[in-house]
Protein backbone atom coordinates (compact mmCIF):
# COMPACT_ATOMS: atom_id res chain seq x y z
CA UNK A 1 0.00 0.00 0.00
CA UNK A 2 3.21 2.54 0.78
CA UNK A 3 4.25 1.42 -2.39
CA UNK A 4 1.45 2.37 -4.22
CA UNK A 5 0.67 5.70 -2.26
CA UNK A 6 4.63 6.63 -2.95
CA UNK A 7 4.38 5.67 -6.96
CA UNK A 8 0.90 8.04 -6.81
CA UNK A 9 2.37 11.04 -5.26
CA UNK A 10 5.18 11.13 -7.40
CA UNK A 11 3.65 10.49 -10.58
CA UNK A 12 2.83 12.61 -12.34
CA UNK A 13 -12.97 27.08 -28.70
CA UNK A 14 -10.31 27.76 -29.90
CA UNK A 15 -7.52 30.09 -29.26
CA UNK A 16 -9.33 33.02 -26.92
CA UNK A 17 -8.91 36.49 -28.29
CA UNK A 18 -5.76 37.16 -27.34
CA UNK A 19 -5.50 39.42 -29.70
CA UNK A 20 -8.05 41.71 -27.62
CA UNK A 21 -6.02 42.50 -25.03
CA UNK A 22 -6.78 46.03 -25.12
CA UNK A 23 -4.06 49.60 -24.17
CA UNK A 24 -4.74 50.98 -20.79
CA UNK A 25 -5.77 55.03 -19.94
CA UNK A 26 -6.95 56.78 -17.49
CA UNK A 27 -5.95 53.82 -15.62
CA UNK A 28 -5.17 54.39 -11.22
CA UNK A 29 -3.31 51.28 -10.40
CA UNK A 30 -1.70 53.18 -7.11
CA UNK A 31 -2.19 51.23 -3.97
CA UNK A 32 -5.31 52.53 -2.71
CA UNK A 33 -6.14 51.87 1.14
CA UNK A 34 -9.57 52.42 0.29
CA UNK A 35 -11.86 52.20 -2.70
CA UNK A 36 -11.91 55.50 -5.03
CA UNK A 37 -15.60 56.99 -4.47
CA UNK A 38 -14.86 60.18 -6.76
CA UNK A 39 -17.19 59.18 -9.48
CA UNK A 40 -20.78 59.78 -10.23
CA UNK A 41 -21.51 56.91 -12.07
CA UNK A 42 -20.08 54.56 -9.11
CA UNK A 43 -22.57 53.99 -6.07
CA UNK A 44 -20.87 52.68 -3.05
CA UNK A 45 -22.80 50.63 -0.62
CA UNK A 46 -21.10 49.49 2.92
CA UNK A 47 -18.60 46.34 2.03
CA UNK A 48 -19.38 43.37 5.10
CA UNK A 49 -16.34 41.02 3.80
CA UNK A 50 -13.25 42.89 4.44
CA UNK A 51 -13.98 43.51 8.18
CA UNK A 52 -13.47 39.66 9.45
CA UNK A 53 -17.24 38.51 9.50
CA UNK A 54 -18.15 35.71 7.34
CA UNK A 55 -18.94 35.93 3.91
CA UNK A 56 -22.81 35.24 3.33
CA UNK A 57 -23.97 34.13 0.12
CA UNK A 58 -26.33 36.76 -1.13
CA UNK A 59 -29.50 35.80 -0.93
CA UNK A 60 -30.84 35.84 -4.42
CA UNK A 61 -27.60 33.23 -5.29
CA UNK A 62 -29.19 30.39 -3.01
CA UNK A 63 -30.35 27.59 -5.39
CA UNK A 64 -33.13 25.21 -3.88
CA UNK A 65 -34.10 21.78 -4.90
CA UNK A 66 -32.01 19.71 -7.21
CA UNK A 67 -29.83 20.38 -9.27
CA UNK A 68 -30.74 22.21 -12.36
CA UNK A 69 -28.65 23.35 -15.40
CA UNK A 70 -27.38 26.94 -15.52
CA UNK A 71 -26.44 28.53 -19.01
CA UNK A 72 -22.79 27.94 -17.96
CA UNK A 73 -22.89 24.70 -17.59
CA UNK A 74 -21.89 22.38 -14.27
CA UNK A 75 -19.23 21.50 -11.64
CA UNK A 76 -17.91 18.23 -11.08
CA UNK A 77 -16.73 17.04 -7.56
CA UNK A 78 -13.91 14.95 -6.47
CA UNK A 79 -15.63 13.13 -4.13
CA UNK A 80 -12.75 11.37 -2.30
CA UNK A 81 -9.08 11.99 -1.04
CA UNK A 82 -5.94 9.96 -0.69
CA UNK A 83 -6.56 7.78 2.24
CA UNK A 84 -10.32 8.69 3.23
CA UNK A 85 -11.30 6.74 6.16
CA UNK A 86 -11.41 2.47 5.99
CA UNK A 87 -14.24 0.59 7.11
CA UNK A 88 -16.34 0.21 5.03
CA UNK A 89 -18.23 4.04 5.62
CA UNK A 90 -17.08 6.13 2.32
CA UNK A 91 -19.94 5.67 0.25
CA UNK A 92 -22.49 6.65 2.93
CA UNK A 93 -20.38 9.43 3.74
CA UNK A 94 -20.75 10.62 0.16
CA UNK A 95 -24.28 9.69 -0.34
CA UNK A 96 -25.10 12.41 2.89
CA UNK A 97 -23.64 15.32 0.56
CA UNK A 98 -25.09 14.82 -2.71
CA UNK A 99 -28.30 16.58 -1.41
CA UNK A 100 -26.52 19.77 -0.41
CA UNK A 101 -23.48 19.03 -3.41
CA UNK A 102 -26.32 19.28 -5.81
CA UNK A 103 -28.32 22.73 -4.34
CA UNK A 104 -25.16 23.95 -4.78
CA UNK A 105 -24.53 23.91 -8.64
CA UNK A 106 -21.94 20.54 -8.95
CA UNK A 107 -23.67 18.60 -11.71
CA UNK A 108 -21.39 15.22 -11.37
CA UNK A 109 -19.27 13.49 -8.40
CA UNK A 110 -15.75 11.80 -9.80
CA UNK A 111 -15.89 8.22 -6.97
CA UNK A 112 -12.74 6.35 -6.59
CA UNK A 113 -11.78 3.24 -8.68
CA UNK A 114 -15.02 0.94 -6.35
CA UNK A 115 -14.16 -2.63 -7.54
CA UNK A 116 -11.95 -4.96 -5.32
CA UNK A 117 -8.38 -4.35 -5.29
CA UNK A 118 -4.97 -6.18 -4.00
CA UNK A 119 -5.31 -4.53 -0.68
CA UNK A 120 -8.74 -5.17 0.10
CA UNK A 121 -9.49 -3.10 3.07
CA UNK A 122 -6.89 -0.83 2.71
CA UNK A 123 -6.98 -0.26 -0.86
CA UNK A 124 -8.08 3.07 -2.61
CA UNK A 125 -8.63 0.85 -5.73
CA UNK A 126 -5.62 1.48 -8.26
CA UNK A 127 -4.48 -2.18 -7.68
CA UNK A 128 -7.70 -3.82 -9.17
CA UNK A 129 -7.94 -7.44 -8.91
CA UNK A 130 -11.44 -7.89 -9.77
CA UNK A 131 -13.61 -5.70 -11.98
CA UNK A 132 -17.29 -7.27 -11.11
CA UNK A 133 -16.47 -7.42 -6.95
CA UNK A 134 -17.67 -4.15 -5.58
CA UNK A 135 -18.07 -5.64 -1.99
CA UNK A 136 -20.19 -8.27 -2.75
CA UNK A 137 -17.49 -10.95 -2.59
CA UNK A 138 -15.16 -12.36 0.13
CA UNK A 139 -11.62 -12.13 -1.44
CA UNK A 140 -8.51 -9.92 -0.70
CA UNK A 141 -9.22 -10.77 2.51
CA UNK A 142 -12.55 -8.69 3.10
CA UNK A 143 -16.19 -8.59 1.24
CA UNK A 144 -16.28 -4.50 1.68
CA UNK A 145 -14.30 -2.41 -0.27
CA UNK A 146 -12.20 0.48 1.60
CA UNK A 147 -15.25 1.95 0.66
CA UNK A 148 -18.55 0.01 1.68
CA UNK A 149 -20.62 -2.81 -0.07
CA UNK A 150 -21.84 -3.44 -3.43
CA UNK A 151 -25.52 -2.18 -1.76
CA UNK A 152 -24.31 0.86 -0.57
CA UNK A 153 -22.16 2.00 -3.60
CA UNK A 154 -25.77 1.14 -5.88
CA UNK A 155 -27.60 3.46 -3.11
CA UNK A 156 -25.15 5.99 -3.60
CA UNK A 157 -25.67 6.02 -7.27
CA UNK A 158 -29.35 6.17 -7.15
CA UNK A 159 -29.64 8.96 -4.52
CA UNK A 160 -27.19 10.98 -6.69
CA UNK A 161 -29.79 10.37 -9.34
CA UNK A 162 -32.78 11.54 -7.57
CA UNK A 163 -30.72 14.97 -7.16
CA UNK A 164 -29.77 15.08 -11.32
CA UNK A 165 -26.29 14.43 -10.71
CA UNK A 166 -24.38 12.32 -12.71
CA UNK A 167 -21.94 10.00 -11.29
CA UNK A 168 -18.11 8.75 -12.81
CA UNK A 169 -16.31 5.83 -12.77
CA UNK A 170 -12.48 5.88 -11.61
CA UNK A 171 -11.50 3.15 -14.61
CA UNK A 172 -7.53 1.22 -14.05
CA UNK A 173 -6.92 -0.20 -16.86
CA UNK A 174 -3.32 -0.10 -17.30
CA UNK A 175 -2.31 -2.65 -15.10
CA UNK A 176 -3.90 -5.11 -12.20
CA UNK A 177 -2.67 -6.28 -9.12
CA UNK A 178 -3.35 -8.72 -6.59
CA UNK A 179 -2.93 -12.10 -8.83
CA UNK A 180 -1.46 -15.53 -8.15
CA UNK A 181 1.73 -16.85 -8.92
CA UNK A 182 2.52 -18.82 -12.17
CA UNK A 183 5.14 -20.02 -14.64
CA UNK A 184 5.20 -17.71 -17.40
CA UNK A 185 6.33 -18.96 -20.91
CA UNK A 186 7.05 -15.75 -22.19
CA UNK A 187 9.74 -14.39 -19.28
CA UNK A 188 10.76 -18.15 -18.57
CA UNK A 189 9.87 -16.76 -15.03
CA UNK A 190 7.12 -17.23 -12.32
CA UNK A 191 4.93 -13.64 -12.58
CA UNK A 192 1.82 -12.35 -10.67
CA UNK A 193 -0.41 -12.98 -13.96
CA UNK A 194 -2.95 -15.77 -12.54
CA UNK A 195 -6.29 -14.50 -12.03
CA UNK A 196 -8.42 -17.23 -13.12
CA UNK A 197 -9.61 -17.38 -9.45
CA UNK A 198 -11.65 -13.96 -9.34
CA UNK A 199 -14.28 -14.56 -6.97
CA UNK A 200 -17.17 -13.25 -9.59
CA UNK A 201 -15.95 -15.29 -12.42
CA UNK A 202 -15.49 -12.99 -14.34
CA UNK A 203 -13.02 -11.81 -16.85
CA UNK A 204 -10.54 -14.14 -15.67
CA UNK A 205 -6.55 -13.38 -16.80
CA UNK A 206 -3.25 -15.18 -17.10
CA UNK A 207 -0.12 -14.53 -18.30
CA UNK A 208 -1.28 -14.43 -22.30
CA UNK A 209 -3.44 -11.38 -21.48
CA UNK A 210 -0.58 -9.25 -20.05
CA UNK A 211 3.03 -7.81 -21.42
CA UNK A 212 5.27 -9.16 -22.67
CA UNK A 213 2.72 -12.42 -24.52
CA UNK A 214 2.06 -13.75 -27.99
CA UNK A 215 0.78 -10.50 -29.17
CA UNK A 216 3.33 -7.59 -27.94
CA UNK A 217 6.48 -7.19 -25.54
CA UNK A 218 4.75 -3.83 -24.80
CA UNK A 219 2.53 -0.98 -24.99
CA UNK A 220 3.08 2.51 -23.90
CA UNK A 221 3.73 2.61 -20.34
CA UNK A 222 3.91 0.14 -16.76
CA UNK A 223 3.35 1.34 -13.69
CA UNK A 224 4.83 0.70 -10.47
CA UNK A 225 5.93 -3.51 -11.45
CA UNK A 226 2.30 -4.36 -12.01
CA UNK A 227 1.33 -6.97 -14.49
CA UNK A 228 0.45 -4.25 -17.42
CA UNK A 229 -2.99 -5.14 -19.44
CA UNK A 230 -2.47 -6.28 -23.11
CA UNK A 231 -5.30 -4.15 -25.18
CA UNK A 232 -4.14 -5.65 -27.75
CA UNK A 233 -5.42 -9.31 -27.39
CA UNK A 234 -9.28 -10.16 -28.31
CA UNK A 235 -9.75 -11.65 -25.15
CA UNK A 236 -9.46 -8.77 -23.81
CA UNK A 237 -11.05 -6.41 -25.64
CA UNK A 238 -14.09 -8.41 -25.54
CA UNK A 239 -14.31 -8.34 -21.52
CA UNK A 240 -13.47 -4.95 -20.82
CA UNK A 241 -16.17 -3.53 -23.78
CA UNK A 242 -17.53 -5.86 -26.55
CA UNK A 243 -19.43 -8.55 -24.79
CA UNK A 244 -22.80 -7.71 -22.92
CA UNK A 245 -21.77 -7.96 -19.81
CA UNK A 246 -18.17 -6.47 -20.46
CA UNK A 247 -16.57 -4.43 -17.98
CA UNK A 248 -17.92 -1.14 -19.24
CA UNK A 249 -21.09 -2.16 -20.07
CA UNK A 250 -21.64 -3.94 -16.34
CA UNK A 251 -20.57 -0.55 -14.75
CA UNK A 252 -22.43 1.28 -16.99
CA UNK A 253 -26.17 -0.78 -17.27
CA UNK A 254 -25.87 -2.28 -13.75
CA UNK A 255 -23.93 -0.41 -11.44
CA UNK A 256 -25.59 3.18 -12.86
CA UNK A 257 -22.67 5.03 -13.82
CA UNK A 258 -23.14 8.01 -15.77
CA UNK A 259 -18.92 8.36 -17.06
CA UNK A 260 -15.92 7.91 -16.87
CA UNK A 261 -12.29 8.95 -14.98
CA UNK A 262 -9.84 6.90 -17.26
CA UNK A 263 -6.39 6.44 -15.01
CA UNK A 264 -2.71 6.88 -16.17
CA UNK A 265 -3.64 6.97 -19.72
CA UNK A 266 0.07 7.52 -20.70
CA UNK A 267 0.22 3.85 -20.02
CA UNK A 268 -1.78 2.39 -23.20
CA UNK A 269 -2.72 4.18 -26.68
CA UNK A 270 -5.72 6.43 -26.50
CA UNK A 271 -7.69 4.18 -28.84
CA UNK A 272 -8.35 1.96 -26.12
CA UNK A 273 -10.68 5.13 -24.09
CA UNK A 274 -12.12 6.12 -28.17
CA UNK A 275 -12.98 2.55 -28.37
CA UNK A 276 -14.50 2.10 -24.67
CA UNK A 277 -16.38 5.02 -25.48
CA UNK A 278 -17.85 4.04 -28.53
CA UNK A 279 -18.52 1.06 -26.97
CA UNK A 280 -21.10 2.52 -24.06
CA UNK A 281 -20.71 6.31 -24.23
CA UNK A 282 -20.87 8.58 -21.18
CA UNK A 283 -18.28 11.52 -20.73
CA UNK A 284 -14.82 10.73 -20.20
CA UNK A 285 -12.01 12.63 -18.82
CA UNK A 286 -8.09 11.21 -19.17
CA UNK A 287 -5.44 11.36 -16.64
CA UNK A 288 -2.57 12.43 -19.08
CA UNK A 289 -0.13 14.06 -16.37
CA UNK A 290 1.32 16.00 -18.34
CA UNK A 291 2.13 19.86 -19.19
CA UNK A 292 2.49 19.94 -22.96
CA UNK A 293 -0.89 21.01 -24.46
CA UNK A 294 0.33 19.59 -27.78
CA UNK A 295 0.12 16.65 -26.35
CA UNK A 296 -3.19 17.05 -24.12
CA UNK A 297 -5.16 18.15 -27.33
CA UNK A 298 -3.15 15.22 -29.54
CA UNK A 299 -4.81 13.18 -26.71
CA UNK A 300 -8.08 14.15 -26.50
CA UNK A 301 -8.75 14.62 -30.36
CA UNK A 302 -7.42 10.45 -30.31
CA UNK A 303 -9.28 9.41 -27.83
CA UNK A 304 -12.17 11.11 -28.26
CA UNK A 305 -12.30 12.19 -24.62
CA UNK A 306 -11.57 15.02 -22.16
CA UNK A 307 -8.64 15.66 -20.60
CA UNK A 308 -7.01 17.06 -17.08
CA UNK A 309 -5.47 20.45 -17.93
CA UNK A 310 -2.42 19.91 -16.16
CA UNK A 311 -0.93 22.81 -18.42
CA UNK A 312 -3.34 25.28 -16.60
CA UNK A 313 -2.55 23.56 -13.31
CA UNK A 314 1.11 24.00 -13.73
CA UNK A 315 0.23 27.42 -15.03
CA UNK A 316 -1.66 28.63 -12.20
CA UNK A 317 0.86 27.62 -9.76
CA UNK A 318 3.45 29.67 -11.13
CA UNK A 319 1.08 32.63 -10.90
CA UNK A 320 -0.68 32.41 -8.31
CA UNK A 321 2.74 31.03 -5.75
CA UNK A 322 5.33 32.44 -7.67
CA UNK A 323 3.76 35.80 -7.73
CA UNK A 324 3.66 36.12 -11.35
CA UNK A 325 -0.12 36.30 -12.90
CA UNK A 326 1.90 36.96 -16.51
CA UNK A 327 1.83 32.95 -16.42
CA UNK A 328 -1.97 32.91 -17.18
CA UNK A 329 -1.40 34.25 -20.49
CA UNK A 330 0.71 31.03 -21.48
CA UNK A 331 -0.97 28.04 -23.55
CA UNK A 332 -3.32 25.91 -21.97
CA UNK A 333 -5.94 22.63 -23.03
CA UNK A 334 -8.78 25.25 -22.03
CA UNK A 335 -7.86 27.81 -24.65
CA UNK A 336 -6.90 25.12 -27.56
CA UNK A 337 -10.10 23.19 -26.76
CA UNK A 338 -12.79 23.87 -23.91
CA UNK A 339 -15.04 21.41 -24.57
CA UNK A 340 -12.35 18.77 -23.93
CA UNK A 341 -10.58 20.70 -20.99
CA UNK A 342 -11.38 19.57 -17.02
CA UNK A 343 -9.71 22.13 -15.14
CA UNK A 344 -8.65 21.74 -11.26
CA UNK A 345 -7.01 23.02 -8.93
CA UNK A 346 -6.17 19.90 -6.35
CA UNK A 347 -6.44 16.62 -6.92
CA UNK A 348 -5.86 12.96 -5.05
CA UNK A 349 -2.53 12.84 -6.22
CA UNK A 350 -0.76 16.72 -6.37
CA UNK A 351 -1.84 19.71 -4.05
CA UNK A 352 0.97 22.14 -5.15
CA UNK A 353 -1.15 25.22 -5.22
CA UNK A 354 -1.35 27.21 -2.08
CA UNK A 355 -3.07 30.23 -2.94
CA UNK A 356 -6.28 27.66 -3.64
CA UNK A 357 -8.75 30.53 -3.98
CA UNK A 358 -7.53 32.76 -6.54
CA UNK A 359 -7.04 29.93 -8.30
CA UNK A 360 -10.57 28.70 -8.07
CA UNK A 361 -11.31 32.36 -8.90
CA UNK A 362 -9.77 31.57 -12.42
CA UNK A 363 -11.41 27.77 -13.11
CA UNK A 364 -14.74 28.92 -12.24
CA UNK A 365 -15.16 31.82 -14.16
CA UNK A 366 -12.79 30.28 -17.11
CA UNK A 367 -14.09 28.39 -19.76
CA UNK A 368 -13.44 24.36 -19.29
CA UNK A 369 -15.30 21.67 -16.90
CA UNK A 370 -14.22 22.85 -13.25
CA UNK A 371 -13.37 20.42 -11.06
CA UNK A 372 -13.39 21.16 -7.37
CA UNK A 373 -11.56 18.80 -4.67
CA UNK A 374 -13.39 17.01 -1.86
CA UNK A 375 -10.84 18.74 1.05
CA UNK A 376 -11.08 21.90 -0.56
CA UNK A 377 -14.84 22.00 -0.59
CA UNK A 378 -15.51 20.49 2.63
CA UNK A 379 -12.33 21.37 4.98
CA UNK A 380 -9.65 23.57 3.72
CA UNK A 381 -11.37 26.03 2.43
CA UNK A 382 -14.65 28.62 2.52
CA UNK A 383 -17.77 26.99 1.32
CA UNK A 384 -19.69 29.71 1.04
CA UNK A 385 -16.86 31.53 -1.08
CA UNK A 386 -16.90 28.31 -2.96
CA UNK A 387 -20.65 28.30 -3.50
CA UNK A 388 -20.55 31.54 -4.63
CA UNK A 389 -17.87 30.68 -7.65
CA UNK A 390 -20.22 27.48 -8.38
CA UNK A 391 -23.05 30.21 -8.87
CA UNK A 392 -21.21 32.30 -10.88
CA UNK A 393 -19.49 30.01 -12.72
CA UNK A 394 -22.96 28.20 -13.73
CA UNK A 395 -25.02 31.35 -14.26
CA UNK A 396 -22.95 34.27 -15.81
CA UNK A 397 -19.40 32.26 -17.08
CA UNK A 398 -20.64 32.09 -20.54
CA UNK A 399 -19.58 32.73 -24.08
CA UNK A 400 -15.60 32.91 -25.00
CA UNK A 401 -13.15 34.53 -23.02
CA UNK A 402 -10.75 37.55 -23.84
CA UNK A 403 -7.87 38.36 -21.71
CA UNK A 404 -7.80 42.23 -20.98
CA UNK A 405 -4.99 43.06 -19.31
CA UNK A 406 -2.17 41.17 -17.24
CA UNK A 407 0.93 42.09 -15.07
CA UNK A 408 2.59 40.15 -11.79
CA UNK A 409 -0.24 41.47 -9.89
CA UNK A 410 -3.18 41.80 -11.75
CA UNK A 411 -5.38 39.50 -14.00
CA UNK A 412 -8.77 40.65 -15.66
CA UNK A 413 -10.76 39.00 -18.12
CA UNK A 414 -14.12 38.96 -19.84
CA UNK A 415 -16.38 36.10 -20.65
CA UNK A 416 -18.26 37.45 -23.97
CA UNK A 417 -21.89 36.07 -23.11
CA UNK A 418 -24.03 33.63 -24.76
CA UNK A 419 -27.33 33.21 -25.69
CA UNK A 420 -29.00 36.25 -24.30
CA UNK A 421 -26.13 35.78 -20.98
CA UNK A 422 -24.31 38.94 -20.74
CA UNK A 423 -21.08 36.72 -19.60
CA UNK A 424 -18.89 38.52 -17.06
CA UNK A 425 -15.34 40.53 -16.62
CA UNK A 426 -13.30 38.85 -13.55
CA UNK A 427 -10.43 40.54 -11.80
CA UNK A 428 -7.85 38.86 -9.61
CA UNK A 429 -5.41 40.61 -7.65
CA UNK A 430 -2.56 38.93 -6.12
CA UNK A 431 -1.25 42.11 -4.41
CA UNK A 432 -1.10 43.10 -1.05
CA UNK A 433 -3.30 46.46 -1.65
CA UNK A 434 -7.06 47.25 -3.56
CA UNK A 435 -6.40 47.73 -7.37
CA UNK A 436 -8.42 49.42 -10.33
CA UNK A 437 -8.66 49.55 -13.56
CA UNK A 438 -10.46 50.57 -16.51
CA UNK A 439 -11.64 48.00 -19.09
CA UNK A 440 -13.68 47.60 -21.83
CA UNK A 441 -16.96 45.56 -21.40
CA UNK A 442 -19.69 44.40 -23.80
CA UNK A 443 -22.28 46.51 -22.02
CA UNK A 444 -23.35 50.39 -22.70
CA UNK A 445 -24.80 52.40 -20.40
CA UNK A 446 -25.45 49.55 -17.77
CA UNK A 447 -25.14 49.13 -14.08
CA UNK A 448 -23.05 46.78 -13.17
CA UNK A 449 -21.65 45.04 -9.64
CA UNK A 450 -19.76 42.64 -7.88
CA UNK A 451 -21.62 39.27 -7.68
CA UNK A 452 -18.47 38.25 -5.26
CA UNK A 453 -19.72 40.93 -2.89
CA UNK A 454 -15.92 42.03 -2.23
CA UNK A 455 -16.45 45.49 -3.50
CA UNK A 456 -19.55 47.74 -2.74
CA UNK A 457 -19.42 49.48 -6.06
CA UNK A 458 -22.02 49.56 -8.17
CA UNK A 459 -20.55 51.10 -11.46
CA UNK A 460 -22.53 52.17 -14.79
CA UNK A 461 -20.58 51.65 -17.90
CA UNK A 462 -20.12 54.20 -20.38
CA UNK A 463 -21.72 54.80 -23.85
CA UNK A 464 -18.54 53.50 -25.31
CA UNK A 465 -19.10 50.31 -22.86
CA UNK A 466 -15.52 50.92 -20.75
CA UNK A 467 -16.35 51.20 -16.88
CA UNK A 468 -13.48 51.44 -13.81
CA UNK A 469 -13.56 48.18 -11.81
CA UNK A 470 -11.87 47.44 -9.01
CA UNK A 471 -10.43 44.11 -6.65
CA UNK A 472 -9.36 43.77 -2.71
CA UNK A 473 -5.80 42.72 -1.81
CA UNK A 474 -5.32 39.10 -2.25
CA UNK A 475 -8.65 38.20 -3.62
CA UNK A 476 -10.90 38.64 -6.86
CA UNK A 477 -14.75 40.43 -7.96
CA UNK A 478 -16.54 39.57 -10.63
CA UNK A 479 -18.85 42.15 -12.92
CA UNK A 480 -21.54 41.12 -14.77
CA UNK A 481 -24.82 43.47 -15.08
CA UNK A 482 -26.99 43.95 -11.49
CA UNK A 483 -30.38 42.38 -13.42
Amino acid sequence: MMNLLTTYAQRWTAIMAMLGVVFFFSCNDEDLSKPDTSRDDIQVVDVTTHDGRPFQLPESQHTKGRYTAGPGGGVMMQAFYWDVPAGGTWWNTVKGKVTSWGNAGIDAIWLPPASKAQNGPYSMGYDPTDYYDFGNYNQNGTVETRFGSKTELQSLINKAHTENLQVYADIVLNHNSGGQSEYNQYTNSYTWTDFTGVASGKFTRSQHDFHPNWVDNNDEGVFGGFPDLCHEVPYVQDWLWGRSDAVAKYYKNTMGFDGWRFDYVKGFAPWVVNTWNGAVGGFSVGELWDSDVNYLNWWANEANSSVFDFAAYYRMNDAFDGNNLNRLNDDMMWKRNPYKAVTFVTNHDTDEIWNKMLAYAYILTHEGYPCIFYQDYESWLDKNKLNNLIWIHNQKATGTTSILYTDSDEYIARRNGYGGNPGLVVYINNSNSWKERWVPTNWSNTQIKDFTGHSGWYPTTQGDKWVKIQCPPNSYSVWSPNI
